[in-house]
């Protein structure tokens, strides 16, 4: 694969960890329950979720104000735990980058260039879902809420940078 396709899973997935990670931490907002630590949030999060009585009003609150909201199994870092636990499945990713396509016309088409049955990723499903699970790991080091600036405008402008080095292009070429 050339960094030009790669660039599109990497920028899709950090987006994708972007909105999830930001997303579980206003959650805990919400709920009078902050935290930062992202294992803490998506617990909250999951339990939050699960209980009736919640669950509509936190839906409703994250849709009014962030536009989207992801289910606490397709979060990203529930995802990493289906990684950890050899339970991981590209579909579980896809059915998240679909909800938030899907939540608002803002987000409509917003992962189209993540083909994530794609043949590049791997000559099998296991080998895509290795492929896929190897570039989530990676990025779940990352704690985008913990950076002090725009994360993804920084992310985003070094990842091209990178990419376009690596093509021997300048960045705005590429």
């Amino acid at each position: 694969m050339d960094a030009n396709e790669y660039k599109s899973y990497l920028l899709g997935l950090v987006f994708y960890k972007y909105l999830s990670d930001t997303m579980l931490v206003y959650s805990t907002k919400l709920l009078s329950n902050e935290s930062e630590n992202l294992e803490e949030a998506q617990s909250i999060y999951s339990k939050a979720y699960q209980d009736a009585e919640i669950q509509e009003d936190l839906k409703d609150a994250l849709k009014d104000d962030m536009s989207y909201e992801i289910k606490p199994e397709l979060t990203f870092q529930a995802l990493i735990e289906e990684i950890d636990n050899h339970t991981f499945q590209r579909e579980h990713l896809q059915q998240g980058l679909r909800d938030i396509e899907q939540s608002n016309k803002v987000f409509e088409d917003l992962f189209e260039d993540l083909d994530l049955n794609s043949k590049k990723l791997g000559s099998t499903p296991q080998k895509q879902n290795e492929t896929i699970s190897a570039v989530m790991k990676a990025l779940a080091e990352l704690n985008l809420n913990e950076y002090n600036g725009d994360a993804l405008g920084d992310a985003y402008e070094y990842l091209i940078g990178q990419f376009a080095s690596e093509s021997g292009k300048k960045a705005g070429e590429f």
